[in-house]
């Protein structure tokens, strides 16, 4: 079974503040569950954990190094931290920081044999500037929010319908959006797999039309998400 907090990707990390010490000495000052995010060139990414029964061999062919982890911030930050260029989750310092061949480095990058997906990217105004899809994907489809099993995988037709959309759709502030309600309700999970086997998930709230990130959607794009899941029940 997939882990929730894995699942929902929204959230970089949880923290649980320490009660037994009301004075600070010395970071890290509480026990912090780090997700595996890392940063370079001012975007963010998060390796995405895939549930053993639905790992898939990944092929990872690195490109050219583009950074190296300058900070480990697990055991090392503060639960106020504000992650910068250089930091990772996990990954030790020194851990170099790929290109992968074939894929542009706004959507994703290698470090440490894995594949790390953009998280946020604040210079990106599109879906197709944060997470570019065209000719890069082979497979999307709805998973379930109690065991991450997949509910409905899109037709080729389909997923291409949805791609050709995605890159139509613009992005707007999180903390804006957050504060509108727009991450209220309950979410439908929607997988992405791409080309090299690597798999990530964007989470979609159907009231507000929205997707993790700051994507909004458009008449289209709910058009597209709202028939594959009458489609999940039958």
């Amino acid at each position: 079974m997939k882990s929730f907090k894995f699942v929902f990707g929204v959230v970089f990390l949880t923290i649980f503040l320490s009660s037994c010490n009301n004075q600070i000495t010395g970071c890290p000052d509480a026990a912090i569950e780090w997700v595996d995010v890392l940063m370079v060139k001012d975007i963010k990414y998060q390796h995405h954990f895939i549930a053993p029964a639905d790992r898939k061999q990944i092929t990872i062919e690195k490109g050219k190094e583009i950074g190296k982890v300058s900070y480990k911030l697990a055991d090392n930050a503060c639960s106020n931290h504000k992650t910068k260029n250089g930091d990772a989750a996990y990954l030790e310092k020194g851990t170099p920081i790929y290109e992968i061949k074939g894929y542009p480095t706004n959507l994703a990058v290698a470090a440490d044999e894995k594949v790390y997906i953009a998280d946020q990217n604040k210079k990106a105004k599109t879906a197709k500037e944060f997470l570019p899809l065209a000719g890069l994907v082979q497979s999307i489809y709805i998973e379930s929010p109690n065991d991450g099993s997949i509910l409905r995988t899109f037709t080729p037709n389909k997923m291409k319908e949805f791609i050709k959309t995605w890159e139509t759709l613009k992005l707007k502030d999180d903390h804006e959006l957050y504060k509108e309600g727009a991450y209220e309700g309950d979410p439908v999970f929607i997988g992405i797999e791409l080309n090299n086997g690597a798999s990530f998930r964007q989470v979609y709230w159907r009231k507000s039309n929205v997707f993790s990130g700051g994507i909004v959607g458009n008449e289209e794009m709910k058009k597209i998400i709202e028939n594959e899941i009458s489609k999940t029940n039958k």
